[in-house]
C-alpha cells in the first residue's frame, strides 16, 4: 500500500491530528493508497505557504523558471514506473494509459517552461502627447487548482504547469480517487528544485471536500481557481468562485459526438470511434458518448462496430488478455447500467448487452437512442456509445447539438470542405477531423462551451486565464491639464 503525506511550504507532512483516508483498488477491493486527511486548517496553511512564496518565485527570471520546469519534466519521466504502478492500484487503469498520462504530462511541462519567455504585453498608441501606454501581463499571486482522478497524471500537471510558467505559486487539492498519484506530482516538482511553498499538495477524505474546497477559494490569498471534474461540481466551484469574485477556469463534463457522413471511410470511423469510445473504460471528459451516423451506411458502419467491440476484454489490469481496465468502482458501473437498462427497456437494441462483473463493464453499443431514455442526454463516462441514424447533414448538426455539453466532437468524411462546413457549425469547443474525440497535446487550446465550462488550459491560451492584464503610462515629457 502506497503512503501519501501533504505536501505544504516544501515540507511533507502528516495531517493535522494525524487523520488519514484510504483510497481503494477498483480491481481487487484492497487499500491501494494511504493518504493524509487534511482539515481546512491544513488548506490554510497550504495557501500560506503559497503566498510566501509567491514573492520570490515570481521574481525569478523567465528562464530560472524554464530551468526548473524542465528539471521537473524530466524527473516525471524518470519515475513513470512509479507513476504506473499507484495510478494502476488506485484508478483501475491500463497500464498504457497512466504510461500515456506520463508522457503527456512531462510534455505539458516542457511546453510551460518554453512559455515563461513568450508572457508578453503591448505598446499601445495614446491620444496624451508624451505618454507611453503599455499593456503588461504579471503574475497574478495564488492559484487554485483541482484536478480529478480520471487522467491523474495529465489533469493534476496541467491544473499547475501553465500557473507556475506565468509566475504564479500553486495548491494542488488531490483527487479523493487517486490521492497517491497527486502527491507524487508534488513530490517531482519540489524535487526538481522549484522552491519551498511554490507548490503545495493537499489530499482530503471525500466527507471533507465541500468544506475544505469552499475554504481554498474564500480564502483572500487565492488569486485564481482552476477546476477540471463533473458538471455538476464545477457549477458548485463556479458559483463560489462568483460569490469571492475569483476568476476561474472549468473544464467539465462531455457528451462528444462523431458524425460519420455518408462519404466516411468506415473503418477509419470505427477505429477511431472504438478508441474514443471505450479507452480507458470511457472515463475521459472527451470520450465518444454519441455516434451520429448517415442512414445510407449505417447497417454497415454498426457490423463493423460490433465487432471491432468484440476484441477488446475489460478485465483487471495486470490480468493477461485485459485490452481495457477496470471502472473507478463498482457503484459506477451500477450508475452506467442503470443508465443502459432505461435506455433498453424503452426500445433501445444492445447489440452486446450489457455485461458487468464488479467494477468491470465490458463495452456496450446501443442503438436507437431516443429523447425520452435517460442515455440521450445524460453523461455515461463509461464504456458506452449510442448510436443514431440521420438522413443528411442538417439533422447530422442539429442531434449533435441536441446536448447540454460542447466540449469535443469529430466529423468523418472524405470530402475535407464538407466536413470543415459541418466541423464549423458543431457547438464544441474541440472538432477533429477524421480523428478521434479524445485527442490532447500540450500546446492546444483546451477548453469547452456551455456546460462543458469556460476558459482555456493549453500553452498560449491559457496565460491570459493566469495572470493580470496591468495598463501602466510613463509621462515622458511635461503634460497640460485643464485646470
Amino acid at each position: 500500500m502506497y503512503e501519501s503525506r501533504l505536501l505544504i511550504g516544501g515540507e511533507s507532512r502528516t495531517a493535522s491530528g494525524g487523520r488519514t483516508v484510504e483510497r481503494i483498488n477498483p480491481a481487487t477491493g484492497q487499500a491501494a493508497t494511504q493518504a493524509a486527511a487534511a482539515t481546512v486548517e491544513d488548506a490554510a496553511a497550504a495557501v500560506a505557504a503559497a503566498a510566501h512564496a509567491f514573492p520570490t518565485w515570481a521574481a525569478l527570471s523567465p528562464t530560472e523558471r524554464r530551468r526548473r520546469l524542465l528539471l521537473a519534466a524530466d524527473s516525471m519521466d524518470a519515475r513513470v514506473g512509479e507513476f504506473i504502478a499507484v495510478g494502476v492500484a488506485e484508478t483501475g487503469a491500463m497500464a498504457n494509459w497512466v504510461g500515456f498520462n506520463v508522457m503527456l504530462a512531462a510534455n505539458m511541462l516542457r511546453e510551460a517552461a518554453a512559455m515563461t519567455t513568450q508572457i508578453d504585453g503591448a505598446v499601445i498608441p495614446s491620444d496624451i502627447p508624451g505618454s507611453l501606454a503599455l499593456a503588461v501581463r504579471q503574475p497574478c499571486g495564488v492559484v487554485l487548482g483541482i484536478a480529478p482522478w480520471n487522467a491523474p497524471v495529465i489533469l493534476a500537471t496541467r491544473a499547475v504547469a501553465m500557473p507556475l510558467a506565468c509566475g504564479n505559486t500553486v495548491v494542488l487539492k488531490a483527487s479523493e480517487g487517486c490521492p497517491g498519484v497527486h502527491s507524487l506530482i508534488g513530490e517531482v516538482l519540489q524535487e526538481a528544485g522549484l522552491g519551498d511553498g511554490v507548490i503545495n499538495v493537499i489530499s482530503n477524505a471525500p466527507g471533507d471536500a465541500p468544506t475544505i474546497v469552499e475554504s481554498l477559494i474564500a480564502n483572500p490569498l487565492v488569486k485564481r481557481v482552476n477546476f477540471t471534474g463533473s458538471t455538476r461540481i464545477g457549477r458548485i466551484v463556479a458559483e463560489h468562485s462568483a460569490r469571492y469574485l475569483k476568476p476561474a477556469v472549468l473544464e467539465l463534463g462531455g457528451k462528444a459526438p462523431v458524425l460519420v457522413l455518408d462519404d466516411a471511410d468506415l473503418d477509419a470511423a470505427v477505429e477511431g470511434i472504438a478508441f474514443g469510445a471505450f479507452f480507458n473504460q470511457g472515463q475521459i471528459c472527451m470520450s465518444t458518448e454519441r455516434v451520429i451516423v448517415a442512414r445510407k451506411v449505417a447497417d454497415a458502419f454498426v457490423d463493423k462496430l460490433v465487432a471491432k467491440a468484440r476484441t477488446l476484454k475489460a478485465g483487471e489490469p495486470t490480468q493477461s488478455g485485459s485490452v481495457l481496465g477496470t471502472l473507478e468502482s463498482s457503484a459506477s458501473v451500477q450508475r452506467i447500467r442503470a443508465l443502459v437498462m432505461d435506455a433498453q427497456e424503452k426500445g433501445a437494441n444492445l447489440p452486446l448487452g450489457c455485461k458487468v462483473d464488479g467494477a468491470i463493464m465490458q463495452p456496450v453499443i446501443v442503438e436507437n437512442v431516443t429523447q425520452e431514455m435517460k442515455l440521450y442526454a445524460d453523461e455515461s463516462f463509461g464504456p458506452v456509445v449510442t448510436i443514431q441514424r440521420v438522413d443528411n447533414d442538417d439533422d447530422a448538426v442539429l442531434i449533435a447539438n441536441d446536448s447540454e455539453y460542447g466540449l469535443s466532437a469529430a466529423v468523418f468524411s472524405r470530402d475535407v470542405a464538407r466536413a470543415m462546413n459541418v466541423a464549423r457549425r458543431i457547438e464544441s469547443g474541440i472538432c477533429h477531423i477524421n480523428g478521434p474525440t479524445v485527442h490532447d497535446e500540450a500546446q492546444m487550446p483546451f477548453g469547452g462551451v456551455k456546460a462543458s465550462g469556460y476558459g482555456r488550459f493549453g500553452s498560449k491560451a491559457s496565460i491570459a486565464e493566469f495572470t493580470d492584464l496591468r495598463w501602466i503610462t510613463v509621462q515622458t515629457e511635461p503634460r497640460h491639464y485643464p485646470i
